[in-house]
């Protein structure tokens, strides 16, 4: 059996994370609606790839705007830079005289989802002033409104381990493609996000994963907290389903977070955090002997 399919389903907590466009003097947050009429905020996969991008070191990818687009240099090969060989790139260039416009493209090989809330948004609001600037000088204060949710908030990372490093008739050594997949899951571990004059802690309370024959994200839609309980029958259902891959699943928890904490650890064989990623990469550097 192959096991080339790495996922991890994560939960983590944070404070008004990811904002869209505002109205007048109103910021607001980036949310979907659903059926049960509530509005769930979210943090996009673009924000959390931007900062792991960051935190990896690996932001320093050339750029080009040569085609009137920005857009990653056509010279960006995956064995010099690790951004394009996770997350892939499109590269096009623009008709020249008599010459064709051309492309070339690579799908990512780290695919993240969106950062979804657990717990909906009550369209709660801060007040903001800048009163202390301005009564400095006895000028009048502005004023804002922010919209603000804290909330658990649930992702899933799928990473395909055969195409690391791969890319046409480039190909890194074993250790490299080794070494970026645990640098990246090292930084998912202590991941955290700077938004307006904060610092969120976007660490995983609960991780659900492994390295798997099949590249499914098993764990996206079985994640949902109720009252502070985890919904464990929607997970142990998904373990049901995959049937010998069960063996290969890890769980990491943080203590004093999930009011049904004794049952995570007892009906899911729970372990803590650092532990777990530590022997999921453990099962990353196998499936490449």
């Amino acid at each position: 059996m192959n096991r080339n399919g790495l996922t991890m389903t994560i939960i983590f907590q944070a404070e008004s994370a990811n904002f869209g466009e505002g109205i007048g003097n109103l910021t607001v947050l980036k949310k979907y609606s659903r059926g049960d009429k509530n509005q769930y905020t979210y943090i996009s996969r673009q924000a959390l790839r931007y900062n792991i991008i960051q935190q990896l070191g690996y932001d320093n990818t050339p750029i080009s705007n040569e085609s009137g687009v920005v857009q990653f240099a056509a010279d960006a090969s995956i064995d010099k830079y690790p951004e394009v060989d996770l997350f892939g790139y499109m590269k096009t260039v623009s008709k020249k005289d008599n010459s064709a416009g051309k492309s070339s493209t690579r799908s990512a090989v780290v695919r993240l989802s969106n950062a979804v809330s657990l717990e909906p948004f009550n369209s709660d609001l801060d007040f903001l002033t800048n009163m202390g600037l301005a009564k400095r000088e006895g000028y009048e204060n502005a004023i804002a409104q922010s919209e603000i949710h804290r909330s658990l908030y649930a992702y899933t990372v799928t990473i395909d381990l055969d195409r690391i490093g791969e890319d046409g008739d480039i190909s890194i050594p074993v250790d490299e493609k080794i070494n970026r997949i645990e640098t990246l899951l090292k930084t998912i571990m202590f991941l955290y996000r700077d938004i307006k004059g904060r610092r969120e802690n976007l660490s995983p309370l609960f991780v659900i994963g492994g390295v798997f024959s099949r590249k499914n994200p098993f764990f996206s839609n079985a994640i949902n907290v109720n009252n502070g309980n985890l919904n464990i029958s929607s997970i142990k259902s998904v373990l049901d389903m995959m049937q010998e891959e069960k063996e290969f699943v890890k769980v990491g928890l943080v203590n004093g977070i999930f009011n049904n904490e004794d049952d995570i650890i007892n009906e899911l064989n729970a372990k803590g955090v650092g532990e777990i990623f530590n022997e999921i990469i453990d099962d990353m550097k196998k499936a490449y002997e």
